[in-house]
């Protein structure tokens, strides 16, 4: 089976279809990441221990009519125990609101904006857990397939994975000098002789760096690729889903989720809908009345996407859109028990 996004939703999905050697190579891609990072190694399972399963993820990754196939192995985190897999699992990441600011920097100061992003981010995480994994799907070691993996370092899916990523990237911002901003704890500040500084953004595994001076960021650069796997893309053009649209002549910069907004318009099957004019139109009268109460009417709305769409539209919302605020405050109120009239709403502004 096929997500809406034509990505495969299981293994034996990806060696199915026409593009499996595509998928393939992205698995073995992961793989080799895997044993580089020396991830895991193989040992009997010790008793009284259970073995977490894993699955893979894909991802097809469009950008500038490019479109790269990513496999990502993960670990079933649900299945691990407090105090036995794992401790505290809280880890920050740069908030839009610091994004729009330094971006304002960036346009006002006509400042160099570069990006780079870490590849396999959470695999970079040092464990402090005993935590053991059954071996990964296709890629079993003949003869051995008893073995179960002994996690060296962080994987995808496990709940600490995000922590101890945070904290072994904040370790090395700090061993270069860099502070952190006391609003923000994803915002990595060094300043320089002459009124020169870098400012670096972390969400997650994706990074801008700002800075007058290209020259002292290709320096920060060779440090990150020295320690982390680095993966330079050049002058931002893109940062979680919105277009980085810039003029520097004229110090102008524009964020658009125009491809964004698009695929969730092609995945609830709204792009040939009508446009209209408002966010919410004013015959649109929603309330508590219009919640389905019969065991039919919740078995009709089950199948209905409501959650998924108002979760699509509340991120652009919070990134490029804010005028739908009110809109979506209103449908957001019935996401327990939504009914058709509520449904009806959520496409008005899908249309929008």
């Amino acid at each position: 089976m096929l997500t809406n996004y034509g990505e495969p939703e299981t293994y034996e999905d990806a060696r199915a279809y026409n593009d499996s050697d595509k998928w393939m190579k992205a698995m073995e891609s992961e793989m080799d990441s895997l044993l580089k990072n020396d991830t895991y190694e193989l040992v009997e399972l010790p008793k009284g221990r259970k073995a977490l399963k894993n699955k893979w993820v894909f991802k097809l990754k469009r950008d500038d009519n490019m479109t790269m196939y990513k496999a990502h192995l993960v670990v079933k985190g649900f299945g691990q125990k407090k105090e036995v897999d794992f401790d505290e699992i809280f880890s920050p990441v740069v908030k839009m609101t610091s994004i729009r600011v330094i971006l304002c920097m960036v346009a006002s100061m006509d400042l160099e904006l570069e990006q780079l992003d870490v590849k396999t981010a959470f695999l970079h995480g040092n464990l402090e857990e005993e935590i053991y994994m059954e071996q990964p799907k296709g890629f079993e070691v003949k003869g051995i397939e008893n073995l179960v993996c002994k996690l060296k370092k962080s994987l995808y899916g496990l709940k600490q994975a995000p922590r101890q990523w945070n904290k072994k990237f904040n370790s090395f911002m700090m061993s270069n000098r860099y502070k952190i901003t006391h609003a923000e704890f994803c915002v990595y500040i060094k300043q320089f002789s002459e009124g020169k500084f870098i400012i670096l953004l972390l969400y997650v595994d994706d990074m801008l760096i700002v800075g007058q001076d290209a020259s002292m960021i290709k320096k920060l650069k060779e440090k990150l690729s020295k320690s982390f796997d680095i993966k330079n893309l050049g002058p931002a053009k893109q940062i979680l889903g919105m277009e980085i649209i810039r003029d520097r002549k004229s110090k102008k910069l524009w964020l658009s989720q125009e491809k964004y907004v698009e695929r969730v318009l092609e995945r609830f099957n709204m792009k040939a809908a009508k446009s209209v004019s408002s966010s919410l139109a004013n015959h649109i009268k929603l309330s508590k009345k219009s919640c389905p109460k019969t065991y039919e009417e919740k078995e009709k709305m089950a199948v209905v996407p409501y959650f998924s769409a108002v979760r699509s539209i509340m991120y652009a919302m919070v990134c490029t859109w804010p005028d739908i605020a009110h809109a979506v405050g209103v449908v957001s109120r019935f996401l327990s028990n939504p009914g058709k009239d509520h449904w009806e709403a959520v496409k008005w502004i899908l249309r929008y």
